[in-house]
């Protein structure tokens, strides 16, 4: 898809739908789609699992390139919370990311924070910070949505 067309794709949108814009991205393994979720700012911020600190669009998308050479990332978006006003966003979630092993796939847990900030574009990510988790993380909270009835 031509830059400008994803640019577009994003005027207007919610920050819904740039997280979903981001996910798939990162699923399809589209570094375009991807950097096309962020605000083009010095000030966004990107830390992976165990990583340092990324600054700045270049250093973001330098990461994920690295990333996508290794493969693309199967990561699945769940138990999403939101707090949300006029012009900013912050989504907590956990991320269920399968990984290949030597032993067969495996899952990987991720406790991830984005935020988006509306933007002259439209809505855009400004940091998007993910940790580690684990499996426990994912059976309480599905342990505490379900209703009896």
């Amino acid at each position: 898809m031509p830059k400008a067309k994803l640019q577009a794709a994003t005027v207007g949108g919610s920050p819904d739908d740039i997280e979903a814009m981001f996910y798939e991205a990162l699923q399809t393994g589209s570094i375009e789609r991807l950097m096309a979720c962020w605000a083009d700012e010095d000030e966004v911020v990107c830390v992976h699992p165990g990583g340092q600190r990324l600054l700045g669009p270049a250093a973001i998308r330098a990461s994920f390139e690295a990333l996508f050479a290794n493969g693309v990332l199967q990561a699945r978006p769940m138990q999403v919370r939101k707090v949300e006003s006029l012009a900013s966003a912050m989504h907590n979630l956990l991320e269920v990311v399968d990984v290949m092993t030597p032993q067969g796939p495996r899952h990987a847990y991720v406790i991830a924070t984005n935020v988006y900030h509306r933007t002259p574009q439209g809505w855009r990510m400004v940091a998007h910070h993910a940790s580690p988790g684990t499996p426990y993380e994912i059976q309480e909270g599905l342990e505490s949505t379900q209703v009896l009835h």
